[in-house]
């Protein structure tokens, strides 16, 4: 009997990563019906991140090396960092970005260990100049990423939007631009992983304010430097590294006003405009602001962690009934970056 080669149907490897995309569709609508999502969305060919995900009977893991099903030879990896010794992943996503990057995720299971405990613990004030003021008075400074490739970024734009659509140099152009944006983001990531490793290393409570970012963006005048300094992100690895290393969180109500109590006798001013850097209290204590503010962030959330709520100055804007602070959970994170 002669092969029908035309409706013969792929191997089994080929087929995993198909099948895991009809799982996902599955999980999808299993949480559409259960109303904890909305109705799922076609990927977007353009803007959506291309990956495909491999189980365990698709690929091969043989002494450090990877190989997918249908590939002779295992893949030309650079590692980010080593797998933890006596395990085995479970599943494996590549993915390629939009600057044409390809990328190797894999699951692994492993336990990772608290870190010493420490007596120390620190108020953290954020900002733009400064990206983060520590209640001890030392100011990180802002690196301004975004800013400092704003004219290459720029210029990428400008070759890109002179390209005719649809054609192969628009492509490459998208794609430098692509390169600019990537740019930009990893060398943000590998600085805040830097910055909140450090600090949950060294302080076991870490003290931070309840920032709207969303409602900060729409200041037109500082939008740009909002999203530059990614404090969406900082809160977010602070979160996950504190539950994985044994530190407390805590996180002070946004209407905590920080700058404008005054550290030494508890007297709120009524106004201070931002271009104000340093003010005097009427009791004669003298404030640099963004200090002043990471100092009251720390006293609020050690005096909150220790006794419950009640420590925000009794004032008008204070009978919202919301409350002063609330402590982040403490939850297992998964698939998350570095530590």
């Amino acid at each position: 009997m002669e092969e029908d080669r035309g409706t013969r149907l792929p191997e089994r490897g080929v087929l995993r990563p198909l099948q895991q995309a009809l799982r996902h569709l599955q999980t999808a609508f299993g949480n559409f019906f259960a109303k904890r999502a909305k109705y799922p969305r076609y990927k977007s060919r353009k803007k959506s991140r291309a990956s495909a995900e491999y189980t365990r009977s698709a690929f091969t893991w043989r002494d450090g090396r990877l190989t997918l099903a249908k590939m002779a030879e295992p893949l030309d990896i650079r590692w980010s960092r080593p797998l933890p010794e006596g395990v085995e992943p479970t599943t494996v996503t590549v993915s390629r970005d939009s600057a044409g990057r390809w990328f190797v995720a894999m699951l692994v299971e492993d336990t990772i260990a608290p870190a010493p405990a420490t007596s120390a613990v620190v108020g953290l004030d954020a900002g733009i100049t400064s990206l983060v003021t520590l209640s001890t008075g030392e100011k990180i400074a802002n690196p301004r990423h975004e800013r400092r490739d704003r004219a290459r970024l720029a210029k990428a734009q400008r070759e890109l939007s002179r390209k005719a659509k649809g054609s192969a140099n628009r492509e490459k152009a998208r794609r430098k631009v692509a390169r600019v944006h990537t740019r930009i983001t990893d060398r943000r990531r590998d600085f805040l992983h830097k910055l909140t490793t450090r600090l949950v290393r060294e302080n076991q409570t870490v003290v931070i304010e309840d920032l709207t970012v969303r409602n900060l963006l729409k200041n037109g005048k500082l939008a740009r430097a909002i999203s530059d300094a990614a404090w969406t992100d900082l809160r977010m690895m602070l979160e996950y590294k504190c539950a994985w290393y044994g530190r407390e969180l805590v996180v002070i109500d946004r209407w905590f006003p920080s700058s404008k109590l005054c550290g030494n006798c508890g007297t709120v001013r009524e106004k201070l405009p931002l271009n104000v850097r340093k003010w005097t209290c009427e009791c004669g204590a003298v404030h640099a602001r963004d200090v002043n503010a990471a100092r009251n962030i720390l006293a609020a959330g050690l005096a909150a962690s220790a006794c419950g709520d009640g420590v925000r100055p009794q004032r008008e804007s204070s009978r919202t009934g919301r409350s002063s602070v609330k402590q982040e959970t403490q939850r297992a994170t998964a698939g998350l970056p570095r530590p």
